[in-house]
């Protein structure tokens, strides 16, 4: 399990798998062990590349927001691959792992192969909206560091949006309980300032400049992600998206079978292509 430095903050990768790379991007809350139901089938074919992004998991949690900034992700992201020694790969990100592999793509296209996007936006419009959401987030790290994360991670997993877990075996939705208390309290409240909605610059006007293919994936129960991932798909050239039944925000945790299903086949046409 190796472990970069850039930027002077540690970073924690797993590796494994051989083939084209395939580097998988956690959401807020998550680390690397988002992927562990995913990574066996995925590395099968590919070598899979899953890091803790900066204060989640095992990476370094600075005290400065501003390192947690979008483009410090995408230089973290492309420092990771360049110590890897690798020159393109598929980037597949959820939530806001899909903010940093579009962030990524838009900035350095020549190593971004393909896009898998789940329950990804692009951020917010209007100045309105982003200053509302940049209030909230910096309310709720201050709830993080105030509270403490057993407190913050209840709360959070009482959102509407993850109320379509509800019904997960109760085994799975302790794993995810685990998986974010293993978090950094500083860490999660430094992301919400520094990486949230409100703060970083929106995509939108970028989007129909990325040329490389694009699948997105929605659930069906997560309507508002549906609809955003419909603008994404008609503005991005060769972009396609799937909406997954039965499934809400976290479709890889709510319907992983039908996940890896459409990832692969999406990924053995995209390579295929570009072999």
């Amino acid at each position: 399990m190796p472990a970069f430095v850039i930027d002077g903050a540690r970073l924690n990768v797993e590796t494994a798998g051989s083939g084209p790379a395939l580097v998988l991007l956690h959401g807020f809350t998550g680390s690397a062990r988002t992927w562990h139901g995913h990574l066996e089938v995925f590395a099968e074919r590919y070598t899979t590349v899953a890091p803790d992004l900066l204060g989640h998991g095992a990476s370094d949690a600075p005290p400065d927001p501003r390192r947690y900034a979008v483009a410090h992700a995408v230089e973290d992201t492309i420092g990771i691959l360049d110590r890897l020694a690798i020159r393109r790969a598929a980037l597949l990100g959820y939530s806001m792992g899909g903010r940093v592999a579009l962030a990524t793509a838009i900035a350095a296209p020549e190593r971004v192969a393909a896009l898998v996007l789940e329950s990804a936006s692009p951020g917010l419009r209007g100045h309105e909206a982003r200053l509302a959401r940049a209030a909230r987030d910096a309310a709720l790290a201050e709830t993080i560091e105030r509270d403490g994360l057993p407190a913050f991670v209840e709360e959070w997993e009482r959102q509407a949006i993850f109320v379509t877990q509800e019904d997960l075996p109760g085994e799975v939705r302790a794993a995810l309980r685990a998986q974010r208390l293993q978090n950094n309290p500083t860490g999660l409240a430094n992301s919400l300032r520094g990486f949230g909605q409100g703060v970083m610059p929106p995509m939108h006007d970028f989007l129909p400049a990325i040329t490389a293919p694009a699948l997105i994936v929605a659930g069906a129960l997560d309507p508002r992600y549906v609809e955003i991932g419909e603008a994404m798909r008609n503005a991005m050239p060769r972009a396609r998206l799937v909406v997954v039944p039965r499934a809400g925000h976290a479709v890889h945790v709510e319907q992983p079978e039908t996940f890896q299903h459409v990832v692969l086949e999406f990924l053995r046409e995209t390579f295929t292509v570009l072999a």
